[in-house]
């Protein structure tokens, strides 16, 4: 399959080293901003609007997630199948129901937030909820820079660059410590209030600094620890955990890369990774990985 990276980001980047290493599949180019083409890319062609690359059959979205609904649908008019890390929880079932319609229209898939969370921690809760149905699960980040978090951020007025780091306070609950420098003329009061109004962060406890420059706080390295304790049929005080340290954008784009192996194999429509077969992330045929991994 032809497969197109869409952003250049932390994300993007990785992308393109992980298509480039998948057998099954041919690296099409990259799609960028009109006036980011001229910046260098680590490999192949790199346009402003993908129909310049060909034939195309999938398209990794490497955007901030706010983006992300305008740019799948673009695509999926095209007919172009698409995957996206989107990462606004709340927001989440009901963009599946907007990329649904289009992606059927046009005799596409769009497999949203293939991220690690949303993604396959979602997996991972959804195992546990059918080993153990009763009970509670807590997924704790951290500590780690988010990506989503921190592109929010950048985003608001008066903010020239920012960090978002994530710390697990457990039970679910996190603390969110935000570095930012401003712009010129900006005020730090105005910029603060923004940001815990902000979707991303007005659900946790969330501290911001104002520092002369975030690039010595950058380390790319993430986790997840989900643990959940609960009953199976009668039975009470089963306990699982599922624990990872991860650099972040490597991780978001190697997952992303898998869905657009499964886009494929699936039905036009919509989907999440909770719905795909797993066996369909993988490259090859169904019976030799049923052989090797049952």
């Amino acid at each position: 399959m032809r497969v197109a990276v869409v952003g250049l980001g932390n994300v993007g980047k990785y992308a393109v080293e992980a298509v480039l290493r998948a057998d099954d599949m041919e690296f099409a180019g990259i799609v960028r901003r009109k006036d980011s083409i001229h910046e260098a890319s680590p490999r192949g062609l790199v346009v402003s609007d993908i129909t310049e690359l060909g034939d195309v059959d999938v398209a990794i979205i490497c955007t901030p997630s706010r983006t992300v609904p305008t740019i799948a649908k673009e695509l999926l008019a095209l007919g172009i199948n698409t995957v996206d890390c989107y990462d606004i929880h709340g927001e989440l079932v009901n963009l599946r129901d907007e990329l649904d319609e289009p992606a059927k229209l046009n005799n596409a898939v769009s497999v949203l937030s293939a991220g690690w969370d949303p993604g396959t921690d979602s997996l991972i809760r959804a195992l546990l909820q059918a080993m153990a149905p009763g009970g509670l699960t807590y997924t704790n980040f951290g500590p780690g820079m988010s990506m989503g978090h921190t592109a929010a951020v950048k985003a608001i007025d008066g903010v020239a660059d920012a960090l978002s780091m994530t710390i697990p306070v457990g039970t679910g609950l996190h603390r969110r410590i935000v570095y930012v420098v401003l712009e010129d003329n900006a005020e730090f009061t105005v910029v603060e209030k923004a940001i815990k109004q902000d979707p991303y962060f007005i659900h946790d406890e969330t501290h911001v600094y104002q520092v002369e420059d975030v690039s010595t706080l950058v380390d790319m390295g993430h986790g997840v620890s989900i643990e959940r304790k609960g009953v199976s049929g009668i039975t009470h005080n089963q306990l699982f955990k599922w624990e990872m340290r991860v650099n972040n954008p490597a991780l978001t784009a190697q997952i992303m890369v898998a869905a657009a192996r499964a886009t494929v194999r699936l039905q036009p429509g919509a989907y999440t990774l909770i719905e795909i077969p797993v066996v369909d992330l993988l490259p090859g045929d169904r019976r030799t990985w049923i052989g090797r991994l049952v």
